[in-house]
């Protein structure tokens, strides 16, 4: 039988603590230069971001922010925030 511990261990899990943020991220910045491009810069900037917030080097895309980013096509990038 396995013994009960005392005090109450704590598991190391990413799962059991959920954390809810909100950030406006500002990618005018990063899509000025080529009007081709702005899009895909602007998921890449995105996934930057998420990055250096998260302290993960695993970060993906959901499918309904990369559909709301192409939402108006590759040149017309709109403003989102993100939680």
């Amino acid at each position: 039988m396995a013994s009960a511990k005392k005090g109450g261990e704590k598991s190391c899990c990413a799962i059991d603590e959920v954390v809810t943020r909100k950030y406006t991220i500002n990618i005018h910045n990063c899509i000025k230069e080529c009007f081709k491009k702005r899009a895909p810069w602007a998921l890449k900037e995105i996934q930057k971001f998420a990055m250096k917030e998260m302290r993960i080097p695993d970060v993906h895309i959901d499918t309904w922010l990369n559909k709301d980013v192409w939402a108006k096509g590759i040149r017309n990038v709109p403003t989102i925030s993100i939680w």
